[in-house]
């Protein structure tokens, strides 16, 4: 005690100020950090292995493609599963032509970001029910047989395969893929710009605009396939979202309305109204810039894309975060499964419905409609859909040229305008000097 009370007061404050750091410090890092639940949870090899299993077991009904593209020394690849639950009609040349008429495309992706394990667990569940198990939660689902029929369903439960395997090596909070880059910050709608509370960390938006493979590839999967329903499927909350993400306010005219009426019929028939509905930029409480449905919408013309987030945490640590985005015990990991694979089927029930009475075709050709079954290499992609793919690049880059442009028109106007005050200003100082000069 009189050590201490012999201490110079600021000395006293230095080393008190210290020890608190010292406890906060200690504190964070021994606040606990819930593991992944990996006796509920697949790993991701075993999560496609279980997958490549099921199309194997039901290739009258599925195919799975493999996408590989490499960008700058970084290397990706992508799993496709097309359910099509009138293959054996489509591949009879005869029948192809009546089926194109009416029948839709719905595109799924799952795990855009790593550390959304439960986002891949739904896909597979969904690729199960589809084929194999007739029921959830006790449930039949044979009066969604005719909706089927008139449906190619595409999903691609991996999204970001690089970024989930950093994620089961233990960074569990990271939502990037394998080169630290966001994948919903990569597309080029208001691709870049930053908020205020912008994190590099998390929202790094690469060093371009589809700088990243898995982003090159979904976009050439979106070329190819022309859906007309695309649902980008993440973590975090309950919530079902239309465009847009990087402003404040939704689409206007009659598409909107029908994204619109297509949610609130789902939350209302599904989720007696619990879920957070709207634009993804006027309801979560921020702005995103450079994200997949806001490409889908103002580019690539989806009629109807969509943002799901099916599931989180609020009261867990934001340092915790396989608790925050992901059920922790087996009996939530099975109901969230449960009530989101039935979402995604009253999705397709509900969406077909407002798609027959926009009475909304696709553009598509055959191949929009046949599963391809195989590996697809980087020159593949490349080439498929050239001139539809040149035309919706052209628009894109125009859109950003038209951008810069402005930008620097307004730059440049606000330059001359500052030199024009400028001039005026010294010739007033010189006018009144030559007044009042003696």
């Amino acid at each position: 005690m009189m050590a201490a009370a012999s201490l110079p007061p600021s000395l006293l404050r230095l080393l008190t100020l210290a020890l608190v750091l010292a406890v906060a410090a200690a504190g964070k890092i021994s606040a606990p950090r819930t593991p992944i639940s990996r006796d509920i949870y697949h790993s991701s090899d075993s999560l496609l292995r279980d997958i490549k299993a099921l199309v194997t077991r039901h290739s009258d009904k599925m195919s799975m493609d493999t996408v590989r593209t490499s960008n700058r020394g970084y290397s990706a690849e992508l799993h496709v599963v097309t359910f099509n639950h009138m293959k054996e009609s489509v591949d009879n040349g005869s029948k192809v032509h009546i089926l194109l008429v009416k029948r839709f495309i719905v595109f799924q992706s799952f795990g855009q970001h790593g550390r959304e394990l439960i986002t891949s667990e739904v896909a597979l569940r969904l690729l199960y029910i589809l084929t194999e198990k007739r029921k959830i939660a006790g449930v039949d689902l044979s009066s969604f047989e005719k909706v089927l029929e008139n449906l190619v369903i595409k999903i691609v439960p991996m999204e970001n395969l690089n970024g989930r395997k950093r994620v089961e090596e233990g960074e569990l909070c990271d939502r990037r893929n394998g080169r630290g880059v966001d994948l919903n910050r990569n597309w080029s709608v208001d691709w870049g710009k930053k908020e205020k509370d912008y994190d590099p960390y998390e929202e790094h938006p690469g060093v371009a605009p589809f700088s990243e493979p898995e982003a090159q590839i979904m976009r050439e999967l979106t070329i190819s396939f022309k859906p007309h329903i695309w649902v980008n499927v993440h973590s975090g909350m309950e919530a079902l979202f239309m465009p847009y993400d990087h402003k404040n306010t939704t689409p206007n005219g009659a598409s909107a309305h029908l994204m619109r009426s297509v949610l609130e019929n789902l939350n209302h028939r599904h989720f007696q109204d619990s879920c957070l509905v709207g634009s993804g930029g006027g309801s979560v409480g921020y702005l995103a810039h450079g994200t997949t449905t806001d490409y889908m919408y103002d580019i690539a013309k989806v009629p109807m894309p969509f943002t799901f987030e099916i599931y989180g945490d609020e009261k867990a640590s934001t340092d915790d975060c396989f608790k925050m985005f992901n059920p922790v015990d087996k009996t939530t990991f099975d109901r969230v499964i449960n009530k989101w694979c039935m979402a995604f089927l009253i999705l397709f029930e509900e969406g077909l419905r407002n798609l027959r009475d926009a009475q909304i075709v696709s553009q598509g050709t055959l191949e929009n409609w046949v599963p391809m079954g195989g590996d697809i290499d980087e020159r593949n992609v490349a080439q498929k859909s050239t001139r539809e793919r040149r035309k919706l690049e052209g628009l894109d880059l125009g859109m950003q040229e038209l951008r810069t442009y402005f930008r620097l028109f307004m730059l440049s106007t606000f330059l001359l305008m500052f030199m024009f005050c400028t001039r005026i200003s010294k010739n007033r100082s010189r006018d009144s000097g030559n007044v009042f000069d003696p």
